[in-house]
């Protein structure tokens, strides 16, 4: 084992940048390290992720808004790159890692400041904003795709495909066969819009399933995971159907309905990917058109071409097109667990591990033990 060091894991707060962040922490605290997590509000609120782990709070903004906007974001920039640089002549930390989300920015700046080792994780197939802006500046840039989109050939030295890091639950479905699935047994399908959602799940796919032939149809168990919002409306038209569904704004045992599911009906966020290619289970995906750099289109292209997925253009997923798709998918068992493998084949499990790798592979010395020294009473969150 390394010796203890101890690393800042800066990231958005979204899910997409916090959950590989968690893994990797979970990673580095096996290997005997110190973490903490700088983060914005939803960031440090997210369920379950960082428990035991030291969490601040930076503030942060969008550079969005015209003049007035670009002024504000700034400010708030300097404000957080200034409260990192206070923590890190607490905490000192061995390396900085950066996993995109403007929250991540204020860090990254301080730890250059500082002259901290940084490395930044991409979890999309197009690199982000944030990380395009420091890519120049940090040590190495960690990949979770064999091509990413807006890298400059100039840091292909620095560059390494590590995957997309997910937590120890998903990995573990991975070692548990594809279920049994017979042509009259129970075809269990898992409808998820990722952390937050989504409203064109909830409008097509209930109207979609209701079309498959009723031998199919009576065979159907959905899990459907919706917004608050649509949730009431995707309830009474499961039952209207009269298919058996459970509905929920939040799945906090995902990973066991998707360790029973026979197929994914999802959006193509980076995190929605690597647990899919994780787990082995092959999917229909419909990218969020709005996506910055249509980067969920761009995510779904490695595990369509495999043949593990079917991606779905948001404009033509229609309750038609997906209940045509299902059948090709649903009615061939065979040609569903060959899906399944190839799906499998894109993941990339040791993903937490070859990035803690990379994270202790920087030049740093041993962390020393922090400082205290007074603190303004609202530096940290």
């Amino acid at each position: 084992m390394s010796r203890p060091r101890h690393y800042v894991l800066a990231a958005g707060g979204t899910g997409g940048h916090m959950v590989p962040a968690a893994a990797l922490a979970a990673e580095l605290t096996r290997r005997g390290h110190r973490v903490a997590l700088v983060s914005d509000e939803r960031g440090v609120r997210f369920p379950d992720l960082f428990e035991g782990i030291q969490t601040h709070v930076l503030p942060a903004g969008r550079f969005a808004g015209g003049p007035v906007g670009w002024l504000r974001a700034g400010r708030k920039m300097l404000a957080g790159r200034a409260m990192a640089r206070e923590l890190y002549r607490t905490f000192k930390p061995a390396a900085v890692i950066g996993f995109g989300g403007y929250p991540a920015l204020p860090a990254l700046l301080a730890a250059f400041a500082e002259k901290i080792p940084t490395i930044v994780h991409e979890q999309n197939a197009v690199l982000g904003r944030v990380n395009r802006l420091v890519a120049g500046r940090v040590a190495g840039i960690a990949t979770s795709y064999a091509e990413v989109a807006r890298l400059k050939p100039a840091y292909q030295a620095k560059t390494h495909l590590v995957g997309n890091p997910v937590r120890d639950a998903i990995l573990a479905i991975r070692e548990r066969p594809y279920p049994l699935l017979d042509e009259d047994g129970v075809f269990r399908v898992l409808v998820t819009g990722g952390s937050q959602g989504a409203t064109v799940l909830s409008q097509v796919v209930p109207d979609g399933l209701a079309l498959l032939p009723i031998h199919f149809r009576r065979r159907l168990q959905v899990t459907h995971q919706a917004r608050i919002e649509d949730i009431d409306a995707v309830r009474a038209k499961y039952a209207e159907h009269g298919i058996p569904a459970e509905t929920a704004t939040y799945l906090p045992d995902l990973p066991e309905h998707l360790a029973w599911t026979h197929l994914v009906i999802a959006r193509a966020g980076a995190s929605t990917i690597a647990e899919l290619t994780a787990a082995g289970r092959p999917a229909i995906l419909v990218p969020l058109p709005s996506a910055t750099d249509d980067h969920q289109t761009a995510n779904a292209r490695e595990i369509t071409k495999s043949g593990g997925a079917r991606t779905i253009a948001q404009p033509a997923f229609t309750a038609a097109e997906l209940a045509k798709q299902m059948q090709r998918l649903g009615l061939d068992t065979e040609a569903l667990a060959n899906a399944a493998t190839r799906a499998r084949g894109c993941g990339r499990p040791n993903a937490a591990r070859d990035l803690a790798d990379l994270v202790e592979s920087i030049d740093a010395q041993p962390a020393r033990p922090p400082v205290v020294i007074p603190q303004r009473k609202e530096a940290f969150a």
